[in-house]
């Protein structure tokens, strides 16, 4: 290949070689989605190794690009973890889709500025039709209702929390106090410390067997601290948590932020999307009664990162929060309806989120998302089943939403607590040492266990089944 990369200040290739380049980039994705059920899921490297591998000055002069494509194909990206592949099981997967990643190259490759109305009036017009969409999916008020696209779901558990201190305890929240369980997202811890909350502020709720939110011992807290002066102003529910994919009792939760006047912010990050299903739609009764509510398309809804979002009953809510009027933005204000989304957020600058939303619903359609989110709930409940058949496994948390925990405890033999919590924690580090498959521990009731997310719709069960039987031949070496 001719090496005729242009030598120009302007950073411009030529016409053919930027076709040269994207159609390489383009078929490397391609590529990469047709064959990633064949390659391993986990990137294994030290810090060491990656330093040997790229440390380097900045560089003063030009290299071709097609040298650097090179870099990237052969030794960055193979040294990333596969997070779509059916065997990746931990965290919470990333499955994505292609038309999604082509929107984000588009949306890309335009730059398009997603802030306000005048920089772009489609890319305004198309957030608002799509959290449209959201709001109608989940039942919140389509009138008054609003909502933003954010970098993920910390984001938006951040936007969630801001509007509520506003809208409660306005400038003054020395004496307000927050809830959640010893379940909640860690995301929300950090926006807690972000905002400027002490320690003392907040108060984290036991769970019960089932991992959801104690509903007396959360009352008993209310009534504490009214009586020692503080001032009560949200509770965060988790709707799927990340641990087991247990949702807290919305309907409680509602009422009781109903009877208290506090806000109800639910962070429904992994299983909001659940709503799609009919199981999941039972299991989420009363989310639509949150105040606020996150949800993370770029998990259950098969988006590419980052894309969180936030929905809220009432879009004059973020408006008072976050708008400001400098003296550089006078003249791109609009009107009213057009809406300014750096009015409703923490950032100016935004990029053009919502086209991949818009385009793979628009080319796929609501029920293939119903679909994919049905078989992954199903395949969670196959799986369990599977565990209990067997004399090897036992589960500690059943499928929910999803997600089940299970560790190695043969009924055949005896090990005390702390034998098993070593065995399945080497059993993790073999099986991600093998690269075969991504599956990484968690600690349930003071147990280490086994945990398994199944959100991918190309995981299948005899994925499932190869990597558990890897898993036993694993733990049959641990023990001889």
């Amino acid at each position: 290949m001719s090496k005729s990369q242009v030598k120009t200040n302007t950073l411009q290739l030529s016409k053919d070689d930027m076709k040269r380049y994207g159609y390489q980039v383009i078929d490397a994705i391609v590529e990469h989605f047709d064959t990633e059920h064949l390659k391993k899921p986990v990137a294994y490297a030290s810090r060491k190794e990656m330093d040997l591998l790229f440390n380097s000055d900045i560089p003063e002069k030009e290299t071709h690009y097609q040298d650097i494509l090179d870099i990237v194909t052969t030794k960055i990206l193979p040294n990333s973890n596969i997070v779509s592949h059916p065997k990746s099981y931990s965290f919470v997967p990333g499955p994505s889709n292609f038309v999604s990643v082509m929107a984000d190259t588009l949306a890309t490759g335009f730059n398009i500025f997603s802030g306000g109305w005048v920089a772009s009036p489609a890319a305004a017009e198309i957030e608002i039709i799509t959290m449209n969409w959201l709001l109608k999916l989940f039942k919140f008020p389509t009138k008054k209702g609003g909502g933003i696209f954010t970098s993920g779901g910390s984001m938006a558990n951040l936007t969630a929390l801001v509007t509520a201190r506003r809208q409660h305890c306005g400038d003054d929240f020395s004496k307000a106090v927050i809830y959640m369980s010893d379940q909640a997202h860690s995301s929300n811890i950090k926006a807690i410390r972000v905002l400027g909350f002490k320690k003392e502020q907040v108060r984290i709720i036991p769970t019960d067997l089932e991992f959801k939110m104690a509903i007396n011992k959360l009352k008993n807290a209310i009534a504490k601290d009214r009586l020692e002066g503080f001032q009560p102003f949200c509770i965060i529910a988790s709707a799927g948590t990340t641990n087991t994919g247990s949702i807290d009792p919305l309907d409680a939760i509602a009422a009781i932020c109903k009877t208290e006047k506090l806000w109800f912010h639910i962070d429904g990050a992994y299983g909001g999307a659940a709503m799609l299903s009919q199981k999941g739609k039972q299991a989420l009764k009363g989310i639509e009664k949150a105040n606020s509510l996150t949800i993370d398309p770029h998990k259950w809804l098969f988006q590419p990162y980052e894309m969180g979002c936030l929905l809220i009953r009432n879009h004059k809510w973020l408006s008072n929060t976050f708008s400001e009027k400098p003296e550089y933005l006078r003249d791109v204000e609009g009107n009213t309806s057009e809406i300014n989304f750096y009015d409703h957020g923490i950032q100016l600058t935004r990029r053009f989120r919502a086209l991949k939303f818009y385009i793979s619903m628009k080319t796929f359609g609501l029920d293939a998302f119903r679909n994919a989110i049905t078989y992954s709930i199903n395949l969670a409940e196959l799986t369990e089943s599977h565990l209990r058949k067997s004399p090897n496994w036992e589960v500690i948390s059943p499928a929910t939403l999803a997600v089940i925990n299970f560790r190695y405890n043969p009924i055949k033999k005896s090990f005390s607590e702390k034998k098993l919590d070593q065995i399945n924690q080497e059993i993790s580090q073999k099986v991600l040492a093998s690269r075969e498959a991504l599956l990484v521990t968690t600690v349930l009731q003071g147990q280490i266990v086994l945990r398994m997310c199944l959100i991918n719709p190309r995981t299948t069960l005899k994925d499932v089944k190869e990597t558990l039987t890897l898993c036993e031949s694993f733990a049959k070496d641990l023990l001889v």
